[in-house]
């Protein structure tokens, strides 16, 4: 980043070569949108090109860049929030990681029974992690998938860590309370959405 901060293009190419992959998949945790995720990535990196001459090493630097992806991905939220958008398709787009599971998973030779559970549990868990609210999913996605600590969460959405703990604690609480019936009876957890038009 500092040969970023001094115009050194290649630098920057190397950097989002780095970290491209795992911006895109923490953005498509939070926002449950492999499309946007690569749309928003893009301003991310956008950002740290804008804002390079102002980059002081402190933290390590994926705290710092964690920080411009939590505040891109929690504008866009609200920004979702306010307008409802119609799929005239049917059905939502397929998320890039499942095309790369499915090769993997191909290349792998597993039983199809394998496969399809996997499929499924993680479908399950992409529907437990958007009920949370967006403070407490971004922090399970930085804890469980980024493997950050307490506190390089609590730098990056500014929050104290004892704040971080409390908001693991409940986050851990709700998903327990969404995933149980189909960890225990098979029962498929149904989006808020599908649970509304049930309705």
């Amino acid at each position: 980043m500092l040969r970023v901060r001094d115009d050194d293009a290649s630098a920057f190419e190397e950097l989002m070569l780095r970290y491209q992959d795992r911006v895109v998949g923490l953005l498509t945790h939070i926002v449950g949108r492999s499309d946007l995720a690569e749309d928003l990535a893009q301003d991310v990196f956008l950002r740290v090109y804008r804002i390079r001459k102002r980059y002081v090493p402190g933290a390590k630097f994926s705290t710092w860049l964690f920080t411009i992806v939590h505040n891109v991905a929690s504008n866009a939220r609200r920004t979702l929030s306010r307008r409802k958008e119609v799929n005239l398709a049917g059905g939502g787009p397929v998320p890039q990681t499942q095309t790369l599971d499915s090769a993997a998973v191909a290349a792998s030779g597993l039983m199809p029974t394998r496969q399809l559970d996997k499929t499924e549990l993680r479908e399950v868990v992409q529907v437990a992690l958007g009920q949370l609210n967006e403070r407490q999913r971004t922090a399970v996605v930085l804890h469980k998938f980024e493997q950050l600590s307490y506190i390089e969460i609590s730098e990056i959405m500014g929050l104290s860590t004892s704040a971080i703990k409390s908001l693991l604690a409940r986050a851990r609480s709700n998903l327990r309370d969404v995933l149980q019936p189909y960890l225990e009876n098979g029962r498929r957890v149904e989006t808020a959405d599908a649970a509304t038009n049930a309705d």
